[in-house]
């Protein structure tokens, strides 16, 4: 098995990924995630990807968020995964991803990789929370790991740190809290989207399964089956309803690319 250790990102929300003795490495020492996810003293990323070749057809995949703790679910890291499965450990282009939430079928197409998700784990729900400026109609969705979805007006002005503060770690969220994705309609109908990721405790160019989350419930109020919706990076993704939203399986498309290949120095990975 060949080890090797690469930056990729999926539509602005950004990995290092590991083959191998790597691959292990990054699984087992969260202290090693934080320094190489250090945008300041590291390499920078929102996450670290771990991955396996099972079969030509499968793969097992790892993360950790930035602040190197584990996560059942990333959606933009699971297609970073599944490219990278294709072009680097030799699979198929249509394989499967197996994820602490579920084993994702995913499909690879160049640099553009789409993943067929089951359905909501759970919502959406109200959650007892009082309205905020900036922030309404929440509602709580689970894709995998939670979403705290709400609609906004002027998205591109709305203070979303102020706002995630105060909703992150709200008591109706659980102890665990939520991720936190505001979003408005824009005039040609597809959904921009601004997103506060749990583990990089700050706001991230894009969150797939956040992404996600608020497509089923924009799909479900608007009585539509597709949509676009554009994260902060600007890049362009297509969430297609499998069903009828917003408790349904979807398809979930975007781009990925590859950064860089990384050889980390022996003073970054002392941690000094």
């Amino acid at each position: 098995m060949r080890s090797e250790l690469y930056k990729i990102e999926g539509a602005g929300n950004d990995f290092v990924l590991g083959f191998g003795a790597w691959a292990r490495r990054l699984e087992s020492e969260p202290g090693l995630v934080r320094r190489l996810c250090d945008r300041r003293r590291g390499i920078g990323a929102d996450g670290s990807l771990s991955l396996e070749r099972v079969a030509t057809d499968r793969v097992r995949l790892g993360y950790r968020n930035a602040d190197g703790g584990e996560a059942v679910f990333c959606a933009n890291g699971t297609r970073c995964a599944a490219r990278a499965a294709v072009e680097f450990l030799g699979c198929d282009q249509k394989v499967i991803v197996e994820t602490g939430w579920a084993d994702i079928p995913a499909e690879v197409d160049g640099s553009r990789v789409s993943l067929e998700l089951p359905p909501s784990t759970a919502g959406p729900q109200c959650p007892q929370i009082a309205a905020l400026e900036g922030a309404s109609g929440l509602r709580l969705m689970a894709v995998g790991v939670p979403h705290l979805v709400a609609l906004t007006e002027g998205l591109e002005n709305v203070d979303l740190a102020a706002i995630a503060l105060t909703l992150r770690h709200h008591e109706a969220l659980g102890p665990e809290g939520a991720n936190v994705n505001l979003y408005e309609v824009a005039a040609d109908d597809s959904v921009k989207v601004r997103s506060y990721e749990r583990g990089v405790e700050g706001e991230t160019l894009s969150c797939g399964s956040g992404l996600v989350a608020v497509a089923l419930i924009v799909m479900a109020d608007r009585k539509t089956r597709d949509i676009e919706l554009v994260p902060l990076s600007g890049d362009r993704m297509v969430v297609e309803a499998l069903g009828e939203p917003p408790l349904c399986a979807t398809r979930f498309t975007g781009p990925t690319r590859f950064v860089a290949r990384i050889d980390p120095s022996d003073d970054l990975l002392r941690g000094l």
